[in-house]
């Protein structure tokens, strides 16, 4: 979940966190998009001088709403070359996990933006998927994060390569398992022009196969957003046979019976 700092993001901690209490929720986390090392990479995260404020405004929901668990948490970006970077936000503050995403195939292609959508146009779609998954594998295998994703973000805009991506997919959650990296089913994807969870069935039945864990996120941009149609994610997960998933405190995992 994310908070206006991000600048794409509407309405208080303390609000999602009324909401979850509303739904009957236990248990959330917020995991806003991390700084940058350079705070012009892009307009869709916050500073770094905002990190602390950050802190602040999750731990102000804590403190107020006692009877909810609340996770302190990130969604860093990962690109080749930055992990240093993110060790070291890593070691800033006392996180619950790190979401480990990628929504770049390049130095300055954000591929789910919609303002950059026409880029998609100068580029083959395997291609860019190839990148993706490159990435994403390398996410998963580099010991940074609990959590990886919406693993097949690129589908967002329906732009869908005709060739075969499995193999693709084999070596991104193969690694995942290997790493003991989880991924999430992530509800946004319901929202968006693709009109489906991240990830698709297809890659979630392969990391059911891979025993590969999974973890559930509404992705929420909005109070109104928080938990929204976990209901069907959980049908989706239990459909390709899972019975568990995770949750992390202090980056410390523990496999939950899913209720």
């Amino acid at each position: 979940m994310h908070t206006p700092l991000c600048r794409h993001a509407a309405g208080e901690p303390v609000e999602y966190a009324a909401r979850a209490v509303e739904l009957g929720l236990t248990e959330i986390g917020f995991s806003d998009h991390s700084p940058m090392r350079r705070d012009d990479f892009d307009d869709w995260r916050m500073r770094f001088d905002q990190l602390d404020e950050y802190v602040e405004k999750v731990r102000k929901a804590q403190k107020d709403f006692p009877q909810l668990t609340i996770k302190l948490a990130l969604e860093t970006d990962y690109l080749p070359g930055q992990e240093e970077w993110i060790r070291e936000l890593a070691a800033r503050h006392s996180w619950d996990y790190l979401i480990g995403s990628v929504h770049y195939v390049s130095q300055d292609w954000a591929i789910d933006s919609p303002y950059q959508l026409s880029k998609w146009k100068e580029h083959d779609p395997y291609e860019v998927w190839s990148i993706y998954f490159d990435w994403l594998t390398r996410a998963a295998d580099s010991g940074l994060f609990e959590i990886i994703g919406h693993a097949d973000l690129p589908k967002k805009f329906r732009i869908i390569p005709k060739e075969d991506c499995t193999s693709l997919f084999d070596k991104f959650l193969i690694t995942a398992a290997r790493k003991n990296v989880a991924i999430e089913l992530n509800t946004a994807g319901l929202r968006k022009d693709c009109k489906e969870i991240y990830p698709s069935k297809q890659i979630l039945q392969m990391a059911k196969d891979r025993n590969v864990a999974i973890t559930f996120g509404s992705d929420a941009h909005a109070p109104a957003e928080v938990g929204m149609n976990f209901s069907e994610a959980v049908a989706l997960a239990r459909g390709v046979g899972y019975t568990h998933c995770r949750r992390f405190t202090q980056r410390k995992v523990e496999s939950v019976i899913l209720q």
